[in-house]
This record gives structure tokens, C-alpha cells and sequence, in this order.
């Protein structure tokens, strides 16, 4: 079960003003499986996205570049479990154009008003014939308040629903933001295989989108690892579609301005943490926070370090203070000119480390008590400059073997 994640209420994901899903069975792996969604949004909203930098990406993945890049007006986008259309070449290019050329064809827009999303099996052909005849379905199901029946569309390996709000007030007017995620498996930076779209009815300068998207997966989804793996498939939406009334964001610089990115970040984060709760076999919920960095790139790198580390991960799983582990984390990380004797180690209040060695007062039974607990911050101090930086993950145990062995059965 996910390491401390209360059970979604839909009636409080808040609709947003021009965004509606639809969601349906398809049959596209296994029989009674949400597995088909479309997200259809009002025209002039206003799309951004960030994708995977697995340079093998996958067929939709192509296609969403070339859509948006094209500049149009994004109209809709489709979205099926159960089948990555990834590792599927020349074919699933065309499986993908498709798809698009199906639904745009119903809602009376261009393919290029369309982006597909796919997530699931890797090399295996997209059976596009059952997601184009389930596409009638998923369009008469469309609603404003299917943000949870979306969230349950896109699971694969999921064992429950991901969704966050916020609703907060920009110009005397009430906004809304929305988000759903998917993800518990072969998840680290640079997005994984995880899918999270984000749509807020604020008003945002369509020139300060993609940025925004970015800065957003940057702070959120681009801060979490579960395996060290990277996707072929990750994507992450965000939508503005400018319907709550207020005037225009066009700079970042007024107090309300960054009251709404404050809040869109808190949802994004919600959505990102949400995906590490639920990581596959996860028990418990881990802050990787590195303190003292000449720059947050190499606090960053030290933290995937200890986050990537099956060590780490599974002596956290078996509550074993081999606290060593995450010391010679940190000296692999590839920091060259790394002082050990500035190191500093603890986990939650406990001072395990100091000045590259074991604490005076320091004792095991006292390590052993916080990796018990179901969250667990280790905190890490380089001793090297004023920067710092944050990476969640969780740790890695027996139930991650067997999903992952038995995955295609």
C-alpha cells in the first residue's frame, strides 16, 4: 500500500473551467480496465509540455513535440494504459498519427490539435483499432468533474489513484488548479514512466508556458526517483485556459503572480510525491536533502547518489543502520575535490556523522528508530558553499522484484 497517502475524496478536486475528461474501457491490454482517456479543452487554452530525455522515446512522445512545436491550438489530448506504442518504429509512428487523426476527426479540429499519450508495455504494437473504436465512449463520458475517473484511466502498475487541487484567489477572481498522475515503477529525474497533467483556469501570457512547465517538472517531478531508470514514455502537461476572469499573468514579478506559481508548484509536488509514495513495493517514503553544496547541481548529484543507491535503499527497507552506505554515496557521487572531513550525516535528529566520522554520541539503536518510521529524512551537510537541494525517494523491496519479474504476465 502507498507510505502515508490518504484515499483521494473526488469531490475535492476542484473542476477547472474549460477542461473535461472522458474515460473508458477499451480493451487495450486486459478486459474491464479504465484504460482509455481524452482530456478536451476549450479553444485558446493554452498548452506547454516536458517530455522524456531517453533519447529512445516513444512514438507519442514524437508526436507531441511535433504538435506543439507546430504551435497550434491544442484542442485535445488521448491518453491509453496498457501499451507504451514505444520501441514500435515506423509503425507506431503511424499507430500514433492515427489516433489523432481519429479523435480530431470527431471533435471537427486538426490531427495537429491533438496530443497522443501511451503508457504500458514497451515493444509491442499499439492495438490502435480498439483505442479509435473506444474513442465514442470516452467522448460521451467527457466531464468537468471526471478528474478522478481520469486518474484511474491512467494507472498501470499504480495501485491508487494520484490527483491534487488548490484553489486560491488571483484578482479578486477564484482559480482553480487541477492534477492527475500516474507512476510507481522505473521512475527517476528527467521524468519516468510517469504521466502528470496539470490544468489551472488562470489566465498565464501563453509566452510564459513553456518555462513555467518546465520550472514546474523541475521542482516536482524531476526531483524523484524510485529505481534510477529512465522512461521512454514520460510526459507532463500543463494547461492554462484562461477562464477565470482575471487579468493576464504576463510577468512572475507581483505578489499574486507568484501566489498562483506557489501554488501550482504545490500541487505539481503533491503529484510528483504521490508517484514515490506509491512506488512499486514501497514501504517507506524517504527526503534525500544535501546542505552545504558549491552549487545545487552538485547537491543534486550527491542526493541521486544516495537516492539510486540498492543498498541504501534496501537497508531502508530492512530498517539496517549500515549508515556507512549512504557515506560512501556521497563519496562516489563524483564531487573531486570532496573534503570527507566536512561531512556531515544525519537521519532526522539523530547526528549519525560528523566530520566524516561516526558522532561520539551516536548509537545504533538510535539509527535503527527512525528507519522504522514510514518517512525518513537523510540529511546530508558537503561543508562546501551555501547551496542546497532535495531528491524523494522511497527503498527498494522483495514486492519490487516480483512486480517487476512478473510485469508482462
Amino acid at each position: 500500500m502507498p507510505v502515508n497517502f490518504p484515499p483521494i475524496d473526488p469531490s475535492e478536486l476542484h473542476p477547472v473551467s474549460g477542461v473535461r475528461w472522458g474515460v473508458t474501457e477499451a480493451g487495450v491490454r486486459k478486459a474491464q480496465r479504465k484504460d482509455l482517456s481524452v482530456m478536451l479543452l476549450d479553444d485558446g487554452a493554452s498548452v506547454a509540455g516536458v517530455f522524456t530525455r531517453n533519447r529512445f522515446c516513444a512514438a507519442p512522445v514524437q508526436i507531441c513535440r511535433e504538435h506543439l512545436h507546430n504551435g497550434q491550438v491544442i484542442r485535445a489530448l488521448v491518453i491509453n494504459t496498457g501499451n507504451a506504442n514505444a520501441g514500435t518504429g515506423a509503425q507506431g509512428l503511424a499507430h500514433a498519427r492515427q489516433t489523432c487523426e481519429a479523435l480530431a476527426a470527431l471533435l471537427h479540429c486538426q490531427p495537429q490539435q491533438v496530443l497522443p499519450f501511451s503508457t504500458g508495455v514497451i515493444m509491442e504494437p499499439l492495438p490502435v483499432q480498439r483505442i479509435v473504436a473506444g474513442l465514442p465512449a470516452a467522448l460521451a463520458d467527457a466531464a468537468d468533474s471526471n478528474w478522478y475517473r481520469a486518474a484511474q484511466g491512467i494507472m498501470t502498475t499504480d495501485t491508487v489513484p494520484k490527483a491534487a487541487s488548490a484553489r486560491i484567489q488571483v484578482g479578486g477572481k477564484t482559480v482553480n488548479i487541477t492534477g492527475i498522475s500516474k507512476g510507481a515503477g522505473m521512475i527517476r529525474p528527467n521524468m519516468a514512466t510517469m504521466l502528470g497533467f496539470l490544468a489551472t483556469d488562470a489566465a498565464i501570457d501563453p509566452a510564459l508556458m513553456q518555462d513555467l512547465a518546465r520550472e514546474l517538472a523541475d521542482g516536482s517531478f524531476n526531483r524523484i526517483t524510485i529505481d534510477g531508470d529512465t522512461s521512454t514514455n514520460d510526459s507532463f502537461v500543463l494547461v492554462a485556459t484562461h477562464q477565470a476572469g482575471h487579468a493576464p499573468v504576463t510577468a512572475w514579478t507581483s505578489s499574486e503572480a507568484q501566489t498562483l506559481k506557489a501554488a501550482l508548484m504545490q500541487v505539481a509536488r503533491q503529484l510528483a510525491h504521490a508517484i514515490v509514495r506509491d512506488g512499486e513495493g514501497a514501504t517507506k517514503f524517504l527526503t534525500i536533502q544535501v546542505d552545504g553544496g558549491a552549487s545545487a547541481a552538485e547537491c543534486r548529484q550527491v542526493a541521486y547518489a544516495i537516492a539510486h543507491s540498492p543498498l541504501v535503499k534496501t537497508a531502508m527497507f530492512a530498517s539496517d543502520p549500515n549508515l556507512g552506505r549512504i557515506l560512501a554515496a556521497v563519496g562516489y557521487a563524483g564531487i573531486e575535490d570532496l573534503d570527507q572531513g566536512l561531512i556531515e550525516l544525519h537521519l532526522d535528529d539523530v547526528h549519525v556523522a560528523t566530520r566524516g566520522g561516526r558522532h561520539p554520541a551516536y548509537r545504533e539503536e538510535d539509527g535503527q528508530r527512525v528507519m522504522k518510521q514510514a518517512e525518513i529524512t537523510v540529511r546530508i551537510g558537503l561543508g562546501r558553499g551555501p547551496c542546497s537541494d532535495t531528491v524523494w525517494t522511497c527503498d527498494l523491496s522483495h514486492e519490487y522484484v516480483s512486480i517487476n519479474a512478473d510485469y508482462r504476465s
